[in-house]
Order: structure tokens, then C-alpha cells, then sequence
């Protein structure tokens, strides 16, 4: 029998396309890796990422798409190709497992939920002639969550993404992933996990699931276990992941995370007031109280790791004050890196639900208008601002929290707090490429603001940049240079190739 060729794309939006061939802000598909592993080795497999080169026509007999929803219209684009050469096209992931109605126009069939169920189905059916347009794989079985084939990744990827459960009950507003994942966290078996991190290759980690410490019985104790067994079994990764304000309930649990590797955590703080909180259903956050968040980052620092706080602007009671207010507890909160977003409709939501209903989302020409659904552009207003309003006062707020200098003092509060430069680097690389994504069209068009160094382009240096050189040359000198030529060195070995520009 003839070898068959599957092709796995992954798609990008071409609007937002400026940084992201930026290999440290580049995550792997990981859910194509999950899909390769499922194919059987009957066929042969190659992946396309459009974050390192853009999607051309080549020869396959079948073509996988995978698309968030910013990057929906381009995986269209792409299935009309490979469709008017002949070449039938499946699309999943979180888009097209949202709202299939839409992505079957453009395709010839349709994944919905998780693959492990639907995939080796669909593939049965296409060798027998028999390919259905809808294939809905819904949960699967904690015990059938297939490990990821890495052998596809060939581009020079920072970080070995890598599971330990799925699932989320929280229900944020704006979040999608219960819907997607459902409300239950399934967990994979540690020794499992463990297992698979042995057989990773690039210099980072990073733990995909959306609360790596979750909050039912025994979360705690089976963190310490897998945080341990990295340790024990001399898995020495840096390691980032995601997680609630709960991760810092159990000095043990820290202890162990800092011991293991990790430097940085991604957490969704949302907002610093009450009602944003509310009308986010972020209920966590809002029955802890604001004042407690600040505890709950000291107490990371301690153990060496840095927080990445989430803030998103644009809620529906945020008034003009209330966004400047929010910028405000950025800059004193203590959070060592910041991601600040727009809020954003995206569909699965009840926030999308919510707002579709009540005429309020401003692009509707869809599926081209999904483009703008990136979080760095309003689509929505609140009931106090439009969204010029939102738009202008967002880029007023980025260029302040974004700037050199200030991500620059950011980095050396993170330094004395942790004591790790370690954890100091990855919080400051964080700030400067989310302040490059936020701050996109102005770096590129705009003859004020910063450039693509967050330098001011039309103000002198300040004293404390010209001061402070001298110190980030002695840490590049003495640290940061040596890690990251040792980084570069395993990423190019990781992908095979000896040019890290693929």
C-alpha cells in the first residue's frame, strides 16, 4: 500500500504577523503533536507553522488545520487552497470546536472537542472513502490523553509544551476553555508526566494547563509529587506554566516548584477592583479580595519565581479613570511581568454569547472581521467608552507600563525580590515582547512612542537607562549571555537544523 501524506498546519494572522517569528514567543502546536501521535505510522507527516514561514501549496493527500479564533479567516484562506487543488481539508481546535456551523463551510470536515476519539475515526473513514463532514471526539479518557510526537516540531522552538491535566470548572466569563475542556480537571498520572519530561529536549518547559495546581483534594500533594520527581529524577528544565492565585497556598508546594525549575507563572489577576472582578466571574480572585494578591506574589518571589500577572482593560463597568486606576496598580503592585489586554468576545463565551445578543460587538463581517479578535484591538465598548476611547487610551497606558525604563526598574525590583537572575531575565524578555505585541502598529508607523528596542524615539535617554547600562552589560557578561547561548545551541540541536532562523 502507497504511503499517504498528511500535512499539519498552523495557521497565523497576517495582521499581527511583525513578531511572531520571534522563537521565544512562538509555542508549538501542540495539539498537532497530539494529532500526529494518533496517526498511525502508515503515513508520513509534515508540520507547516506560519509563525516561521508562510503556508505555500505542496503535495498531501490530507490537510489538518488548527486555529485559535484571530487566526481563523487565515486557516479559511488556506483550506480554499489546498481545497481548489484537490486536497480535502480537516480543521479543529478551540475555533472550529466553537462554532462548527461556521468552519464547515470552509472545510470538508470538522473536528470538534478532543482529538484522541475523533482522530483515528476520521482517518479510518478517509482510507475507506467514507469521510464524514463532522466528527465530534467531546472528552476524552484521562487514561487515553496521548503524549505529544515531537519529532514533527522542526522549527526552533524555546519550549517543550507539555500537559499534566485537562479541564477547568472556573467559568470565567471571557474564558472559553470550559466549554472546550469541560468542568472537571482530569489528571494525567505523575510518573506519567514525569516519563515524558525525560524525553524533552529544548531548554524550557512549559505546562499548558490552565491551573497547574488545581483546587480539588489531593491537587497540593500530587504538585509535590510530580515538582519533586523532576528534582529526583535530575530533570533540570527551566519551567514556566499558568495557575490561580491558589498555587502560593502551600509553602511546600513553592518550595518544591522553585526547586524544580520554575521561574516564572502566569496568573490571572484580571482586575484590581471589585466590580471588574465581578463582572468577569473571576469569584476566586473576588473572594480572596485585591489586598491579599499582593501577599500571594511576595511569597512566589521568595522561592525564586516570578509573576507574570494577566490584567485585562475593558470590562463593562471600567470608566476611563478605572483603566488609568488599573495601569496604576501595575506599576505598584509588585508583579514582576505584566500581560495587559483588551477584553475580548470570543466565541464559546458567555461574554460572546452575552454581547452578540446585545448588538455590542463592533466586528461582525465575519469570518474576515476575526482578525481583529487578537485582544490588542477594542471589539467591543463598556458602558462608559467606545472603542476609539478604549483604543486611545490603551495605547497611553502601554507606552507607561511598556517603556525601558520602566520595564528596566520592573526587572531590578524582581532581582532583589527573588534572588535569581535568572527568574529577573524571563520576567523582563516577558515585558519587552508583550510591550512589542501591544505596542505593534505604533513600533512600526507611528513617529512617537517607542521603537522595537521600547526605547523612546523621540526623547533623549534617561539618566537612569545611561546609568543602569553598565549594570545590564555585567549581567549579560557574567549571566545572561552564557544561558542564552547555551539555550540557543539546544534549540537549534532540538530542531535539527544549524540555523535557528528556519
Amino acid at each position: 500500500m502507497a504511503r499517504k501524506k498528511l500535512l499539519l498546519i498552523n495557521p497565523v494572522n497576517q495582521l499581527r504577523r511583525g513578531f511572531s517569528n520571534d522563537p521565544s514567543t512562538s509555542f508549538m502546536p501542540i495539539g498537532l503533536g497530539i494529532v500526529a501521535a494518533l496517526t498511525p505510522d502508515t503515513w508520513d507527516i509534515e508540520l507547516l507553522d506560519e509563525s516561521f514561514e508562510k503556508c505555500t501549496l505542496r503535495p498531501a493527500d490530507l490537510v489538518g488545520l488548527t486555529a485559535f479564533t484571530a487566526n481563523a479567516s487565515r486557516a479559511y484562506e488556506i483550506a480554499a487552497e489546498f481545497r481548489q487543488a484537490g486536497i480535502p481539508v480537516v480543521m479543529g481546535g478551540i475555533h472550529a470546536s466553537m462554532i462548527p456551523e461556521e468552519t464547515a463551510q470552509y472545510v470538508d470536515t470538522v473536528v470538534v472537542g478532543e482529538a484522541e476519539t475523533a482522530w483515528p475515526a476520521l482517518l479510518r473513514d478517509f482510507e475507506s472513502g467514507t469521510l464524514k463532514p463532522l466528527y465530534n471526539g467531546g472528552l476524552a479518557d484521562v487514561q487515553s490523553i496521548s503524549p505529544v510526537r515531537r519529532d514533527i516540531f522542526r522549527y526552533p522552538y524555546v519550549y517543550d509544551l507539555v500537559q499534566t491535566s485537562r479541564g477547568c470548572p472556573m467559568g470565567c466569563d471571557f474564558c472559553s476553555v470550559t466549554q472546550m475542556c469541560g468542568k472537571s480537571y482530569r489528571e494525567r498520572n505523575v510518573e506519567d508526566v514525569l516519563d515524558e519530561l525525560e524525553k524533552v529536549t529544548r531548554p524550557l518547559i512549559f505546562f499548558v494547563d490552565d491551573h497547574l495546581v488545581n483546587n480539588t483534594r489531593g491537587a497540593q500533594e500530587r504538585a509535590i509529587r510530580l515538582f519533586k520527581g523532576m528534582v529526583q529524577r535530575g530533570i533540570r528544565r527551566m519551567w514556566f506554566s499558568q495557575a490561580s492565585l491558589n498555587f502560593a497556598d502551600n509553602e511546600e508546594v513553592l518550595y518544591w516548584a522553585g526547586k524544580s525549575g520554575c521561574k516564572l507563572i502566569l496568573m490571572g489577576i484580571e482586575a484590581d477592583n471589585p466590580e471588574a472582578l465581578a463582572d468577569a466571574k473571576k469569584r476566586l480572585n473576588l473572594k480572596r479580595g485585591v489586598d491579599s494578591f499582593g501577599q500571594v506574589f511576595r511569597k512566589m518571589n521568595k522561592q525564586g519565581i516570578g509573576v507574570l500577572g494577566t490584567l485585562i482593560f475593558g470590562f463593562e463597568s471600567d470608566t476611563r479613570e478605572a483603566l488609568f486606576r488599573r495601569r496604576d496598580y501595575i506599576l505598584r503592585s509588585g508583579i514582576d511581568a505584566v500581560q495587559s489586554s483588551i477584553l475580548t468576545p470570543l466565541p464559546g463565551t458567555t461574554l460572546f454569547a452575552r454581547m452578540k445578543a446585545q448588538n455590542r460587538i463592533v466586528y461582525t463581517d465575519f469570518p474576515d472581521d476575526w482578525r481583529h479578535f487578537h485582544f490588542m484591538h477594542p471589539t467591543l465598548g463598556t458602558a462608559h467608552l467606545d472603542t476609539p476611547e478604549i483604543e486611545s487610551v490603551m495605547k497611553e497606558i502601554w507606552l507607561s507600563i511598556y517603556n525601558k525604563e520602566n520595564i528596566r526598574r520592573m526587572m531590578f525590583r524582581t532581582l532583589w525580590r527573588t534572588r535569581s537572575l535568572k527568574a529577573a531575565y524571563w520576567a523582563y524578555a516577558s515585558n519587552h515582547n508583550y510591550g512589542r505585541i501591544a505596542l505593534e502598529e505604533v513600533i512600526r508607523s507611528h513617529p512617537d512612542g517607542v521603537d522595537a528596542n521600547m526605547e523612546w524615539k523621540n526623547k533623549p535617554r534617561s539618566l537612569y537607562l545611561r546609568l543602569t547600562d553598565w549594570v545590564m552589560m555585567l549581567i549579560y557578561a557574567v549571566a545572561w549571555g552564557k544561558m542564552l547561548r547555551e539555550m540557543d545551541a539546544q534549540v537549534r540541536q532540538s530542531a535539527g537544523s544549524p540555523d535557528p532562523h528556519v
